[in-house]
């Protein structure tokens, strides 16, 4: 256990004392959207650092870090490059605009802090299975996680691309996108997403100890169903996109699924 306390220690002093430093950062910039960037590539740090302290099956390690950076860095790079040069997500303006002066003090706790805390429990299977030792071979859990994993990194990552190529045509402004994955679901990139960590997890899972941590990949699904991700983004998406409450009567919200046609 002593392996298993210094891993979940160090992840968390390291988790505070990165997020504490984008805060301040943020408020010279006056930019809390960085915060927005960080929420992958931390899930990889907290990784690497588990890796390092490592008291796990070797081969079993070297495979989680690999699908956590994979995941971690793409999504990362991701954000940085579509959010680049527009300034600070509407949603921290609100807040900054609600909060005024207050601002700063706030979103060091509901925002970077709260950030911090959720990376931590989230990637709770991955410290465990890196600090724990599991099985010393390939398992089932192993197979089903890595394909799960890819398979969700490969449905998020061509579901980000079609949609940014949907976006830079200038034809395409106000319309709602509805082709490739988006077809089958309203919300492709979160369902990859949320396919990974359970992969993830599975992978984790060789190792029986880690089976009890289920509730971090389900909040990682809770939080991109009803937090941050589709009811965020589904609250007034239609009043500035008419066609969109056709594209909700036939398109899976989440799994997808066939699009169901029109009737009358």
């Amino acid at each position: 256990m002593g392996t298993l306390s210094a891993t979940l220690l160090a992840t968390a002093i390291a988790l505070a004392v990165v997020l504490l430093a984008l805060w301040l950062v943020s408020l010279r910039l006056r930019d809390a959207s960085i915060v927005d960037i960080w929420w992958g590539p931390g899930f990889a740090m907290v990784t690497w650092i588990a890796w390092s302290l490592d008291g796990g099956w070797a081969e079993r390690s070297a495979l989680l870090a690999v699908l956590v950076s994979a995941w971690g860095i793409r999504l990362g790079g991701y954000l940085f490059w579509r959010n680049h040069g527009k300034g600070e997500d509407p949603r921290y303006v609100a807040m900054r605009r609600h909060h005024g002066e207050r601002f700063a003090w706030i979103s060091l706790f509901t925002v970077f802090g709260l950030q911090g805390v959720l990376q931590w429990i989230v990637s709770l299977p991955v410290q465990l299975g890196l600090a724990l030792p599991g099985a010393a071979g390939w398992t089932g859990w192993d197979l089903v996680g890595t394909i799960g994993a890819v398979a969700g990194l490969t449905f998020e990552s061509v579901a980000d691309v079609q949609l940014a190529r949907f976006r830079a045509d200038p034809a395409n402004q106000g319309r709602v996108m509805d082709r490739g994955l988006w077809a089958w679901s309203r919300h492709p990139n979160y369902f990859g997403d949320a396919l990974t960590w359970w992969g993830i997890f599975c992978v984790a899972a060789a190792t029986p100890a880690v089976r009890w941590t289920a509730f971090a990949p389900a909040l990682m699904t809770f939080l991109l169903l009803r937090v941050s991700g589709v009811a965020l983004l589904e609250r007034n998406i239609g009043e500035r996109r008419p066609e969109y409450a056709d594209y909700v009567a036939r398109t899976s919200a989440f799994v997808p699924w066939f699009p169901r046609r029109r009737t009358g």
